[in-house]
């Protein structure tokens, strides 16, 4: 089993930044790459995937990159087997051929890559380590989630492992995939992801945005373990804090921030 991470494998980087995107500076890194797969610690604030075209993503960085990188002309495929909520940090991973990204997807589809997620939460959970079982159903025209009974139509079976770390950091690691399923079961329990607004958080986390759109959350993909899509070894990639995690404003609420 090969494990990767930043600093060691971190092979090229370079700067990105879009003046549309106001929480920071945004330099997604390299933290894995051979000729089927590429991982890359995504920054807060920068959407996964999205339309229209011309939007900043971490999916277009990607493949500037590799245009830049090995000076490829004309398209460049990446296929995207998961995604990462726009505040959310850490590991994504993309696949650099289709027979990659079928394979992938269905590790993800079948539950057989294994998540790790890191968060700082309002207040520590009691008990201090368990299992978080729900169902969920998207909320109809709104980017939200609710926990619902089981025999609501439309919804969704939810569950997540969690254990403390120490204090209010706590590992978080996802049997489903639910729509923002950390995010909504915390929240549901009495103690929110630090920063995330949407489901009550008392507190801002990391650089201030000027819109609710560029807000971070205390919330970051940690590690993916998965199968290599053609060696089929297992790889670890694992994505370090961002610098702001050491540093943040958590203590303010956010009319404070807002300043």
């Amino acid at each position: 089993m090969s494990k990767i991470g930043q600093p060691f494998f971190v092979r090229r980087s370079y700067r990105y930044h879009d003046p549309g995107v106001r929480v920071a500076i945004i330099e997604p890194q390299v933290l894995f790459e051979d000729n089927h797969c590429l991982a890359l610690a995504k920054p807060g604030g920068l959407l996964t995937q999205g339309l229209p075209v011309g939007l900043p993503t971490l999916w277009a960085w990607a493949r500037d990159y590799l245009r830049h990188t090995y000076h490829k002309t004309g398209n460049v495929y990446l296929g995207v087997p998961h995604r990462l909520d726009r505040p959310v940090s850490g590991v994504v991973l993309f696949a650099k051929s289709s027979k990659a990204a079928a394979r992938l997807a269905e590790q993800f589809r079948e539950r057989q890559v294994t998540k790790v997620y890191w968060a700082k939460l309002d207040r520590p959970p009691a008990p201090p380590e368990g299992t978080w079982r729900d169902w969920l159903r998207k909320i109809v025209d709104e980017a939200r989630a609710e926990i619902v009974p089981e025999e609501t139509p439309e919804s969704k079976h939810a569950e997540t492992n969690y254990r403390v770390i120490e204090g209010d950091l706590v590992e978080l690691r996802p049997v489903t995939g639910r729509m923002h399923q950390l995010r909504l079961q915390a929240a549901s329990r009495g103690f929110p992801i630090r920063g995330d607004l949407l489901y009550g958080s008392a507190h801002n986390f990391g650089p201030p945005g000027e819109l609710p759109r560029d807000r971070l959350i205390a919330l970051h993909a940690r590690s993916l373990e998965f199968l290599h899509p053609i060696r089929y070894e297992p790889v670890i990639v694992e994505a370090p804090l961002p610098d702001y995690w050491h540093a943040d404003n958590s203590n303010m609420s956010p009319e404070e921030t807002s300043r």
